[in-house]
């Protein structure tokens, strides 16, 4: 099937966002994947309105009523695989978590990210990727790609970020690293800012045994760094 977009071409609010991408949807043929912070990133409120006003007062032949509703709410044919990435805020309350939940028994796989996401898109068939930008006056832009350079990046850092997330019934489990009451401590002594020196000290270790417990840790966290084990505990409630 030929492209539907030119291989780069940007687009600017959610209404022209649904209206030039609701029939891609209805399209995929192997697989979709989604990267985002919330459910509503994709499909925001205003926009699904408009978009069902406008969808009610003109003949879309493309736009199916199947294909609308996958793209307006998060679902989408079970055909093929599907993949959603998304952020812990994602979570924050029960009908977000129930939502995905369905999803998950729909078929789809849902995994949540350690953090934040930088950056969220779609991918379709690792052909077409769609990128979200920033909002500005006229809206949030988005940039569209059929590039297959592009398109094969954007996918390949999807793939980075979903291989060290967390599947979505585990996250709901509680599942986290466990951290003993000396782990707990050094923990803490790192939150606090102290040099190695001084925190070794007050806990009654030597430097060795202290900054030994510190590199146990942030394997524990799976961090990269201190600044990041501290984020990482915070994030699974272990600080404290």
């Amino acid at each position: 099937m030929r492209d539907v977009v030119p291989e780069i071409v940007t687009i600017r609010g959610d209404l022209e966002l649904l209206t030039r991408t609701a029939h891609l949807l209805s399209s995929v043929r192997e697989e979709f994947v989604c990267a985002a912070r919330d459910l509503d990133t994709w499909s925001r409120p205003g926009a699904r309105q408009a978009m069902a006003a406008r969808a009610a007062h003109t003949q879309q032949g493309h736009l199916t009523h199947q294909a609308q509703q996958a793209h307006l709410t998060h679902h989408t044919p079970q055909a093929h695989q599907v993949r959603k990435l998304l952020s812990p805020a994602a979570l924050a309350d029960e009908h977000s978590r129930a939502h995905l939940r369905e999803l998950v028994d729909q078929g789809a796989l849902v995994r949540i990210a350690s953090a934040a996401l930088p950056h969220e898109t779609i991918v379709i068939d690792r052909r077409l990727a769609i990128l979200a930008g920033l909002n500005g006056p006229g809206g949030r832009e988005y940039t569209l790609t059929t590039a297959p350079t592009l398109v094969g990046g954007v996918y390949a850092l999807f793939d980075a970020a979903w291989e060290t997330a967390t599947d979505l019934k585990a996250f709901l489990r509680g599942e986290q690293p466990q951290l003993d009451t000396a782990s707990r401590t050094v923990l803490r002594a790192l939150g606090s800012g102290a040099t190695d020196e001084k925190a070794a000290r007050e806990l009654g270790m030597s430097l060795r045994t202290y900054r030994r417990r510190v590199a146990e840790l942030l394997t524990t966290l799976d961090a990269d760094s201190r600044f990041q084990a501290g984020i990482r505990a915070g994030e699974l409630g272990l600080n404290g």
